[in-house]
């Protein structure tokens, strides 16, 4: 089974199996799964994920930051992306400091280019949580982004895509190892998400399954080899990795 629907109550949930494309028309197979049972992927695999940086005030003001004129875009590769439960491979030959960094996920539904703010919610398939793992140290010593936000593993995406959501007031909360590290909402964002999809549309093309990471909350800050990381969003789930070794 490649792709199916959430349902149940917590603790109750079970997967039934679809057909087709999630991007397209779907039918059900009769299959169904507890969710223990299933192997969670990566809920898509993106051509792109388009970041914002900077998009929380407090974040900005504990990395020494000024807020931006303009929502500060940067990308990351496909080859970023993993799903709930898969290993985030810490690259300690080539950095001293890992950071998490969870945020709220956009999943774009629809070819699109130059969206208006008023029809974004047309374009919008669903929200998943994120976390932008970030090299901190190559981060300063580059100025910009590329290499410190695009080793492989560096963009957990899940558990699954929440379709039926008002996204504008959530709750997000990250803990290490059951410590809650980050505690933040998504109206705190400086650019809101109709916003958001507006600005990278008039730049970029966006294709069905195409992320865009909303910015995170204050509080990021270092992992160590054998952490566990949890980004949990309100009304969509959590979002869990275990931090290993890549070398």
């Amino acid at each position: 089974m490649s792709f199916g629907v959430v349902e149940g109550g917590p603790g109750e949930e079970f997967i039934s199996g679809v057909s087709g494309h999630p991007f397209g028309q779907v039918q059900f197979t009769g299959e169904r799964y507890p969710l223990s049972q299933v192997k969670l992927l990566a809920p898509m695999l993106p051509t792109k994920v388009v970041a914002i940086g900077r998009n929380y005030a407090e974040h900005a003001a504990e990395l020494g930051n000024e807020v931006p004129d303009e929502p500060l875009i940067f990308l990351k590769p496909s080859t970023t992306v993993i799903g709930h439960g898969e290993h985030i491979a810490y690259p300690t030959t080539l950095s001293d400091r890992v950071d998490y960094e969870g945020e709220l996920a956009v999943v774009i539904g629809r070819l699109c280019r130059e969206v208006p703010v008023e029809r974004v919610k047309d374009v919008i398939f669903g929200y998943t949580c994120a976390n932008d793992v970030t090299a901190r140290d190559l981060q300063k010593k580059d100025v910009q982004f590329t290499r410190a936000k695009g080793f492989d593993t560096f963009c957990p995406l899940g558990p699954w895509i929440q379709t039926d959501l008002d996204a504008s007031d959530l709750a997000l909360t990250t803990t290490v190892n059951g410590e809650i590290r980050q505690s933040g909402r998504t109206s705190q964002l400086i650019n809101d998400i109709p916003a958001l999809v507006a600005y990278v549309s008039a730049v970029m093309t966006l294709i069905p399954g195409d992320v865009i990471l909303t910015g995170t909350p204050a509080g990021v800050g270092p992992l160590e080899i054998g952490d566990e990381v949890s980004v949990g969003i309100e009304g969509i789930g959590t979002l869990t990795n275990k931090v290993v070794s890549r070398d």
